[in-house]
This record gives C-alpha cells, structure tokens and sequence, in this order.
C-alpha cells in the first residue's frame, strides 16, 4: 500500500504539472516541484534534529520508569481492555503501558512528549510482530489512534487565534472537542470493523461508556470556564503534567533503588539509535508529499469542490477553510500555515477561520504520522491502517464542517 501511495503522489503532482503547464501555460511549475524536493529534504532534517533532542531525552526518562515498574503496573492495570483490542499482545506487556501514557499525552496536548512514547510502543508492539515488515493489528489500532488524534486541550489553535488578534482565542475549544472525538470514534469503528473485533464485549462496553463519561465531564467543568480562565488551565495543567511525570519516575526509581543517572544514559542511548532510522522514512514522504502540494493538485480539488458545491446550491463559506483540511493529512506545518492564511484573509472569527481551526485541532497529520511510526520500526506494508486513518480524518473534517454552522452558522 506505501509503494503504491508514494508511487500515486509523484503520478498525480506530473499530470497536473504536465497539465498547468502545456494547457495553463504556467512551465514554472516543475522548478516550483524541483524547489518543493529540496525544501522538504531541508525540512525532514530540521524535524530530525528535533526529534534527535526529544527522543534521546524521552527514552531516557521512560527507561527510568520501566525499571522501577510504573510502565508494567500501567499495562496490568488495562489487561482487561487491552487483551479486547489487542489479543495477540499479552497481558501486561510493557507496550500497553506506554501505549496509555502516549493517549494521555496526546489528550492534554503534550506533542513533544506524546511522540517518543509512542515511537516506543511501536517498537514494543513491533517485538511481538510475527512479520517485521507487514503492519500488525495492533499496531494498525494504536497508529490509527494517534492519528486522530483526540486533545482535551489543543493548546497550539488558542495561540494562532491569540497572534492574529481574537478577542476570545478558546472560542474554538468545545468545537474542536467534538470534533475530534468524532474523528478519533470513526477511527476506532473503522479499524474495529476491519479486524472484526467483537464491540459488544461486556468489558469492552464498560471501559467505553466509562471513557464517554469522563469525556463528558470534562466537557462540561471546561466549558463552564472563562477564555482566560481555560487558556490558563491548559498552559498551567500541560506542563504541570509533563514536569510531573518527570519527576514521579525519578522519584519512583530512586524508592526502588534504581540507579537513574545510568538507567536514563541507556534509554538515551536507544532514542538515538531510534531517531537516526527515521531520516530516509521522514525524506520519501515528506518531499512526496510536497511535490504533489507543488504540482497544483490540491488546489485543482478545491476548485474542483467549490464548483460542485455551488452546483447543487449548497451554502459555500464551508470552501474557504477547506485548504486546511486537504492538506492536514500531509503536512502539518503547511495546515497551519493554510490556517494562519485564512485567518487573515477572511477575519480570525470569520466563519472560513472558525472552521479551519476547528479543522486544525479534530485531526493529526496522517501521513506524518505514518511515516514515523511504522518507518521507526521498519514496516514497509500498512495493510488497512492508511485507510482508516483517512477515514477519520473524512470524520473529523465533515464533524468540524457540522459543528461550526450548529455554533457560528
């Protein structure tokens, strides 16, 4: 399935750049597509020297927390839900524990450290993979997760709303809360559909209906605060957590006689060996991915969509935020940017504007995603997990396209 996506970008950006330029007149495109190779080249190291930082640190601290026990009591702790959704993974294995500290950082916004958890429950779960290079269902679920991506607190969308000058920059935030949820239940269905997983397991329903009502009361507290009040609980509550958990395995660690300067040196130590496989994964998609943005093939799909959407007379303020939607699967710095553009162009509380927030806040960037999980371990077959992760994208944009014209319409 990679071989065929990789292949279908570069396919797709040569017919529309063939197109612009001998119907459009426009032969400048393939210089465009030449700079866009190079550009994302440059840009896949730049996200490497980060990621080198992050992962080294990260691994280092989780090393800690495996040899004093947190990560093994988490995973016995979740046997019970976890051997519904992933029975080929035993009960207790370290993966389920670090697989529920990358969706508690995820949830609360925690990026930086969201990613090297998850980096290493991949290579966990990859340990338990009968077939190194084809994708596992458990692998499959726990990718498709990440990348819809569920946030409590999408700290990130308050902050581009703040610069462009909102007057209330969390007016987005219950928004985005129900649509993301959307996304991340449709990737969940999805996957659940394809490995036929059986949904009306009493304990199953359990965990499920508890999850809704933690959500639901969280809905509830945050929506009773103030803009001020809740931009502050997210920047306090993020980085209380993350300084927390930091501390909470030194600590732990040092109870359990662990000796933590040697234990985080050799998680560090395997960080770096993660971050330098990553680099030719990071390359293949990335400059992919930005020679089909180059081509003009996103923004022949927009026009495209507008004229349809006209066509059947259907209101079209929806259109103008969907550049971010299109490209949020590819790239996220060039969602972000689409946002920041829309933002200014039509007003930071335009409708386009509202809703491309929205948008940018329901989902991750897939293929992003993608390839630095499964390229961290080496599966070159993703099997059904591309389409299920598109599918809640599809989720996660057409609920964010509900929601705003039910709050702003």
């Amino acid at each position: 399935m990679l071989n065929i996506l990789w292949l279908g970008f570069f396919l797709v950006a040569a017919l529309c750049a063939a197109w612009r330029a001998l119907v459009m007149g426009d032969p400048a495109v393939f210089a465009a597509m030449v700079e866009s190779l190079f550009a994302m080249a440059r840009l896949s190291v730049e996200v490497m020297i980060v990621l080198f930082g992050t992962l080294t640190l990260w691994l280092g601290f989780l090393r800690i927390a495996e040899k004093a026990g947190l990560v093994q009591m988490l995973a016995q702790r979740l046997s019970p839900l976890f051997a519904r959704l992933m029975p080929e993974v035993p009960a207790g294995h370290p993966a389920l524990g670090l697989i529920t500290l990358n969706f508690t950082a995820n949830a609360l916004g925690l990026d930086n450290a969201a990613t090297p958890i998850g980096l290493k429950a991949m290579r966990e779960l990859q340990s338990l993979n009968p077939e190194p290079e084809v994708a596992s269902n458990a692998q499959i679920l726990f990718l498709v997760l990440n990348a819809s991506s569920l946030t409590l607190l999408p700290v990130s969308i308050f902050m581009y709303r703040a610069q462009q000058g909102a007057p209330d920059p969390t007016l987005v935030f219950l928004p985005i809360l129900l649509a993301t949820s959307a996304s991340t239940l449709a990737g969940f269905f999805a996957v659940a559909f394809a490995q036929r997983l059986n949904l009306r397991d009493t304990v199953l329903l359990s965990w499920l209906a508890g999850a809704a009502l933690v959500l639901s009361a969280c809905i509830a507290f945050l929506s009773t605060l103030s803009s001020v009040a809740l931009a502050a609980l997210s920047s306090v509550l993020g980085n209380a957590v993350l300084f927390g958990l930091i501390i909470l395995f030194l600590l732990v660690g040092w109870w359990r006689r662990i000796a933590v300067y040697e234990a985080f040196i050799e998680g560090a130590r395997e960080g770096f060996d993660v971050a330098k496989n990553l680099l030719p994964y990071l390359v293949a998609m990335l400059c992919a991915v930005g020679v089909l943005r180059a081509s003009g093939a996103l923004d022949l799909l927009l026009q495209g969509l507008k004229f349809l959407v006209e066509a059947i007379g259907w209101d079209t303020r929806f259109v103008d935020a969907m550049p971010t939607a299109l490209v949020k699967p590819f790239s996220g710095s060039a969602a972000r940017a689409m946002l920041i553009d829309t933002m200014s162009t039509h007003g930071v509380d335009s409708f386009p504007a509202l809703l491309a927030a929205t948008v940018q806040g329901s989902t991750e960037t897939t293929f992003y995603v993608l390839a630095v999980y499964f390229g961290a371990v080496g599966i070159q077959r993703a099997r059904h997990a591309i389409a299920c992760a598109l599918f809640a994208d599809l989720a996660g944009v057409l609920a964010s396209i509900a929601v705003c014209y039910w709050f702003f319409g």
